[in-house]
């Protein structure tokens, strides 16, 4: 079982960037590949981003790829997600989430994963 707790949303202008962090509790981090997932008003949850359990594999969605960074810090059980030249339709709730499949299967699926945190709401004006 792992938690996880999302943090750093927040309003920001069109060319802003934003860091979230996802911190996660338990000592069986690095079993875990994670994801980042977002869901705007009225939309799918769909997949932003997700790091390999050692953090030398990323993956990213077309719509985020060349602006948004993931990366992880196993020593402090802890996920980011760097966003810059944040665009209006960045706007969502982000969330965190783990997988203990190892591999790739479902990466950029909600099915693919086993935990989810609470969400960070990112607004982002033009």
């Amino acid at each position: 079982q792992v938690q996880l707790v999302e943090s750093g949303g927040g309003l920001v202008q069109a060319g802003d960037s934003l860091r979230l962090a996802c911190a996660a509790s338990g000592r069986t981090f690095t079993m875990y590949g994670m994801g980042w997932f977002r869901q705007a008003p009225g939309k799918e949850r769909e997949f932003v981003a997700v790091i390999s359990r050692g953090g030398g594999n990323t993956y990213y969605a077309d719509s985020v790829k060349g602006r948004f960074t993931i990366s992880r810090d196993n020593a402090k059980n802890t996920v980011y997600l760097q966003m810059n030249s944040l665009k209006p339709e960045d706007t969502a709730v982000y969330y965190c989430a783990a997988r203990r499949t190892p591999g790739y299967g479902d990466y950029d699926s909600k099915v693919g994963y086993d935990y989810w945190g609470q969400g960070t709401q990112v607004t982002v004006s033009s």
